[in-house]
This record gives structure tokens, C-alpha cells and sequence, in this order.
């Protein structure tokens, strides 16, 4: 299954009450509709999605959203950290 697979289930999105929570935190959004935020993030065509054992992981504009596998419930959503210097290849 490839990377599409995701892309294929976006009507299947969902997050728990906590997981709202925190991506709305994690965003200071202003919506009450967390998962079409996200729905809409992961539809960009600059995401980047990969699997990871249970989960799959999307990067895009900046963000991160990781979303479980089997049941296609949003875990969480964060801002995508910065390299420190000391960090980077050389």
C-alpha cells in the first residue's frame, strides 16, 4: 500500500475531544472543524506522507500531522521544528 492509501481515506478522518484539543492549542485555531483543517493540510499537493509502523506521518506547510494507521484517527498536529545549527550536516 502506498502513500495514496491516505489520501484515498480523507472521509474517514476523525480525532477524539483531546486530540481537538490540542491540535487547536498547538495552532491557536480559530474553528471548531480541526479534522477539515487537517483534511485540508493533507490534500495540499506539497505533502509529504509517509508510513511508519502504526502511523502515518504528514508534513506539509510547515506542520506535522500524524494520524493512526488502522483507524484513521488524527493523534496529533505540531509545528515542524527547525534544525538548530549546532544540528546540521556539515
Amino acid at each position: 500500500m502506498g502513500n495514496d492509501e491516505l489520501r484515498m481515506h480523507l472521509d474517514q478522518l476523525h480525532t477524539t475531544e483531546l486530540g481537538a484539543l490540542r491540535i487547536k492549542r498547538n495552532f491557536a485555531l480559530d474553528t471548531d472543524d480541526v479534522v477539515g483543517w487537517c483534511r485540508m493540510k493533507m490534500k495540499s499537493p506539497d505533502a509529504a506522507i509517509r508510513k511508519d509502523g502504526k502511523n502515518w506521518y504528514v508534513t506539509t506547510e510547515g506542520c506535522i500531522i500524524t494520524v493512526n494507521a488502522q483507524s484513521f484517527t488524527i493523534i496529533t498536529a505540531h509545528r515542524e521544528k527547525k534544525q538548530k545549527k549546532a544540528d546540521m550536516p556539515r
